[in-house]
């Protein structure tokens, strides 16, 4: 009720506003009631076409900000992912990777990187075959831990705005498969050879999806969090040189 009240007085205000303009331009110069009809009318005329300048202008801009402020939010979400389930997956499988001598500079993340090097970095390693091989796993491990974070997997899911990410949706649901598939084996310690492949595969796939969108993770971090960013160079699980201690 206020707000309308607010809006008609706004209203009110500036037709006498225009009234009192008109007025004096009528008064103080030429006294010409057909120029000022003239003048009235042409503007009013170009109106429209002021509208739809100025309705354009207002929607790009609102668009922008309404992307943005998408774009915040689903980089909380997946912040919240490597806090919870995302780093401790890299540091359970990076000791079973293999990684060839050309790839390693793209994921050792330094300070100084800006944009192109992360965007190198990204084309570098999508799609690498990290040679993880199942049988060299404590699967038990990696299922307790997608088991007990399979509610929180699923809330993270249920967030609208990761349809504006499908990447990292993908990679969710890379990463539900792993859990369903070793949460329906009887004996993780007495699988076939061809069943361990199988299950490599599933696990390669989502590690390939999760280095990238760590690599994305770490460019937002660089970005908007020089402090989270430093921690996180600090702790980097593929350089094996990191420390977490400053010097």
């Amino acid at each position: 009720m206020k707000k309308g009240m607010g809006q008609l007085l706004l209203a009110g205000i500036l037709i006498i506003l225009s009234v009192v303009i008109y007025a004096v331009h009528y008064y103080w110069f030429d006294r010409d009631p057909r120029f000022i009809s003239d003048w009235f009318f042409g503007s009013l005329a170009f109106l429209p076409i002021s509208i739809l300048g100025v309705t354009i202008i207002f929607e790009r801009l609102l668009a922008a900000r309404e992307k943005e402020r998408v774009i915040k939010k689903i980089n909380m979400v997946i912040g919240a992912f490597f806090g919870e389930v995302g780093t401790r997956l890299l540091a359970m499988l990076r000791p079973h990777q293999k990684l060839s001598l050309e790839i390693i500079p793209f994921l050792i993340v330094k300070s100084s990187w800006g944009k192109k090097d992360f965007q190198l970095a990204v084309k570098n390693v999508r799609g690498y075959n990290y040679g993880i091989e199942a049988e060299k796993l404590k699967l038990s491990e990696l299922k307790d831990l997608l088991v007990s974070s399979r509610n929180f997997l699923l809330r993270l899911l249920e967030n609208q705005n990761l349809l504006e990410h499908e990447t990292f949706t993908d990679l969710l649901w890379a990463v539900f498969h792993i859990s369903d598939e070793l949460e329906h084996r009887e004996n993780l310690n007495k699988l076939s050879q061809p069943d361990l492949f199988h299950i490599s595969g599933d696990i390669q796939r989502a590690y390939a999806l999760l280095v990238v969108e760590w690599l994305s993770y770490m460019e937002h971090l660089k970005n908007n969090y020089p402090y989270l960013f430093s921690l996180a160079i600090r702790t980097n699980p593929f350089d094996p040189e990191a420390k977490v201690e400053v010097k």
